[in-house]
């Protein structure tokens, strides 16, 4: 099934300037971007994309990591988008990361592991209309 997926492309990996490259391992698995932004996030997206990490312990370090710089938003599409993508990404701990995934190759640690994917086509669709709401 055809899926789409946004993925963040995050202030660590755009300051490293590997946008390209990421982009790269998602098009060489067959996936296509359908639409590309570059931007300085605010405090109140920031808090409205990660709504449902409101009060955890690492709450307030990411939402100022998410802010700090610039990020890359992408919509991915292709058949079975979604769990492609998140294999593709590879655990959230890059440490834990499998060798081939893009958090194993480009992350740092745990907050700055370089991307985020939705994690379900219902998911997906809520981020994708946050990000690209036109």
């Amino acid at each position: 099934m055809r899926e789409r997926s946004l993925i963040l492309i995050k202030p660590d990996a755009v300051e490293r300037n590997l946008i390209g490259q990421i982009i790269n391992c998602y098009e060489e698995v067959g996936l296509k971007v359908m639409a590309m932004r570059m931007e300085n996030i605010t405090e109140e997206v920031a808090s409205k994309h990660y709504a449902e990490h409101k009060g955890k312990a690492f709450y307030d370090e990411l939402i100022k990591y998410i802010t700090r710089s610039p990020l890359c938003a992408i919509i991915l599409e292709g058949k079975d988008a979604i769990s492609k993508i998140r294999q593709l990404n590879g655990h959230t701990n890059p440490a834990k990361a499998e060798d081939g995934t893009i958090r194993k190759y480009f992350g740092v640690n745990l907050t700055e592991n370089c991307v985020h994917a939705s994690d379900s086509v219902e998911t997906a669709k809520r981020e994708i209309a946050m990000w690209f709401p036109n």
